[in-house]
């Protein structure tokens, strides 16, 4: 798929991402993945190949595993990277169902 904007990826990443569950797991791995990155920069710098491993493997396995699609970063590494953390923001201040309700997406109920 092309996609002519980082706002019109945005619209398809959200679809990507319609259980609640899945988008725990990636909120999850990058907070994970960021306490990661802290922890190598303050004691050791080895510590950073665990930064995309943990990142990465919780949002996989929410993919493959919750969600039942492929992660949009396969084909759009550098766009979902931003995405992630655009939704790891409106999930922090509580803000991603409204995002969800203001794409025309409707939150999948269910529980963890």
């Amino acid at each position: 798929m092309n996609f002519r904007s980082l706002e019109e990826f945005w619209a398809f990443y959200v679809t990507q991402h319609s259980k609640p569950a899945t988008r725990r797991w990636h909120f999850v791995g990058t907070l994970a993945s960021m306490l990661c990155l802290l922890y190598s920069l303050i004691f050791n710098w080895w510590f950073l190949v665990f930064v995309p491993v943990v990142g990465y493997g919780c949002a996989w396995y929410s993919h493959f595993f919750v969600e039942g699609n492929v992660p949009a970063t396969f084909g759009h590494p550098f766009w979902s990277f931003l995405c992630d953390y655009k939704m790891f923001g409106l999930m922090l201040t509580g803000q991603m169902d409204r995002e969800i309700k203001r794409l025309g997406k409707r939150p999948v109920l269910q529980g963890f």
